[in-house]
């Protein structure tokens, strides 16, 4: 089945940091894209990289919710502005950042119900929310939450066997226990709880649209053998619970026709599908067209994560399984770090004069190795491995790769800001690397496919390489996010043409070269020899990190 030709699919990312929208024409091509970027372009909610940073409660971190609905009116008036034409979207979709959540009061759904196309979203959904601030993916206040959650269960581990993950602290549930008790009058005037996917679609159609099942499986609450709530983990988080959160859908389900605020306020189709959204890296396996066990993809962005598909996973105490969200039958394995980007800016910032252009020539002038170097660098609580905010600085003196017997390292104060680039960029691929290895993701992978801000800067690709030992790929568009979402948009617009699921690579079939999902080759496979001198590093790195966890950890 073929898109209509002259239509176009409408996607968005609301992360964390901005709001990006990607058009695609019916050959998949990149006709329209705009981006707002919180801080700068809505400076009046005052937000630091997108979010609030809790002074008094540890480790508290938010957003604020209307942010979100402004931004949304905001790159619809850019578009307008660009020349696009709405009349000719077909479907809208869309991505979330993942375990962040909207609390509407009571009431809420008849406020959403009769908005003045008149009047800007904001000035009209201001009293629609019980919590006005979002707790959001970087939060880890809730470490307390994620062990009762665990104990009343069972295990850590049956959690995760149950819902995909054992209980982390941005997870949706253990965010809802807390609001639970520590603001239960709230709790109960909430009358239904989104992520932050599920809000942006109920904003689109004008009532409450169902959680995915996909984004559902970063809530420690769905059994993800099932596709359906656990009763049991529901009981143990908090009262009431499963009338909040409403019922489930598959990815590619249609939530609704776009609202008629949309339709006279910019001039959309009636007809227009609103796809169910989904969350930020679900998405970019959808834009990346992910489809080979072997391939594995890797995200710089605000946080960075490692991701491929299985259809046989088996969850454990690390990383994370979901539902596919563009295959029915299968699972796609994640691995997720906090400190991604911020905390390379922070070293580029540091010692490298707040230059890119530094931080690359201190890159490609360190050698490889980094001469037993080593860095651990949190500037957030860290998710893998989990530790508080922190920097550890480590020389394994006489290091050449070759062995580690009889090599001591030293825990030292600072490196020479060249070898603290090196250190940063070396110790985030050799944990993505010594995690995916330990969860049973391929290694070495066939190929890395590298998506997200800093997989448009080639140096730090280079090590990407050197450490893996495989080629790395990258799509034309670094956000591959908001191009999943258009590319689900467009699957979900199929689908219902269909009237039943239909698989995805039927949508590019024949058209994958000549579209924006195209991959090309960025850097070969590194030197062999070298990628076993790093596998030796990594051990080291592994037997230090595991010391840390063991003094410092917060499990």
């Amino acid at each position: 089945m073929a898109l209509p030709h002259g239509s176009l699919f409408l996607g968005f990312d609301s992360s964390t940091q901005s709001l990006k929208a990607t058009v695609l024409d019916s050959n998949l091509n990149i006709v329209k894209s705009e981006q707002i970027h919180f801080d700068s372009d809505l400076p009046h909610y005052k937000t630091k990289d997108g979010v609030y940073r809790d002074p008094s409660d540890n480790g508290r971190i938010v957003s604020p919710t209307l942010l979100w609905v402004e931004a949304l009116e905001l790159v619809l008036q850019r578009l307008v502005k660009s020349g696009l034409d709405f009349g000719k979207v077909a479907a809208v979709s869309g991505s979330g950042q993942q375990h962040g959540s909207v609390y509407w009061k009571k009431g809420g759904s008849g406020i959403l119900s009769s908005l003045d196309s008149k009047k800007p979203l904001v000035d009209q959904l201001g009293d629609a929310f019980s919590i006005k601030e979002s707790p959001v993916w970087m939060d880890s206040s809730t470490t307390a939450q994620c062990r009762e959650i665990e104990k009343a269960v069972g295990s850590a581990l049956e959690l995760s066997q149950i819902t995909g993950s054992r209980a982390y602290e941005r997870f949706t549930g253990p965010q809802i226990r807390k609001i639970y008790q520590t603001q239960p009058e709230a709790y109960n005037n909430t009358e239904r709880i989104s992520l932050v996917s599920s809000f942006m679609a109920s904003l689109l159609v004008g009532a409450y649209a169902s959680i995915d099942h996909t984004d559902g499986a970063g809530m420690n609450l769905m059994d993800i053998n099932q596709r359906v709530w656990s009763k049991k983990v529901l009981e143990v988080t908090a009262p009431g619970l499963e009338e909040k959160l409403g019922k489930l859908a598959p990815a590619h389900a249609v939530a609704g026709n776009i609202a008629s605020y949309f339709v006279e306020r910019y001039n959309f189709n009636k007809n227009c599908l609103v796809v169910q959204w989904s969350g930020d890296n679900p998405n970019s396996l959808a834009g990346l067209t992910l489809s080979v066990p072997g391939d594995l993809a890797i995200s710089l962005g605000t946080s960075d994560t490692v991701f491929g598909i299985a259809s046989d996973p088996k969850p454990g105490l690390e990383g994370h399984v979901f539902p596919n969200p563009v295959d029915t039958q299968g699972y796609m394995v994640m691995l997720c770090y906090k400190n991604g980007s911020l905390t390379r800016e922070d070293v580029r910032n540091r010692c490298a004069e707040k230059s890119w252009e530094i931080f690359n020539k201190y890159l490609e002038q360190t050698p490889a190795l980094n001469g037993g170097k080593m860095g651990f660098y949190y500037k957030d609580h860290e998710i893998l491995p989990p530790l508080p905010v922190g920097f550890h600085r480590y020389v394994l003196p006489n290091f050449t790769g070759n062995d580690v017997e009889g090599l001591n390292e030293q825990e030292v104060k600072e490196f020479d800001p060249p070898s603290e680039v090196r250190a940063v960029i070396e110790g985030q691929f050799l944990s993505m690397r010594a995690h995916s290895e330990r969860f049973g993701m391929p290694s070495p992978p066939k190929r890395i496919i590298a998506t997200g801000g800093a997989s448009a800067n080639g140096s730090i690709l280079n090590s990407l390489a050197s450490i893996f030992g495989c080629d790395v790929y990258t799509v034309q568009q670094p956000d591959s996010a908001s191009l999943g979402g258009a590319l689900r948009a467009a699957h979900g617009w199929l689908c219902s043409q269909k009237g039943s699921f239909v698989p995805i690579a039927d949508l590019y079939e024949g058209k994958l070269e000549k579209s924006a999902l195209s991959c090309k080759l960025s850097v070969k496979a590194g030197d062999q020899e070298l990628v076993s001198k790093y596998a030796l590093l990594m051990k080291q790195r592994m037997e230090i990190e595991n010391r840390l966890v063991k003094d410092l950890g917060r499990c």
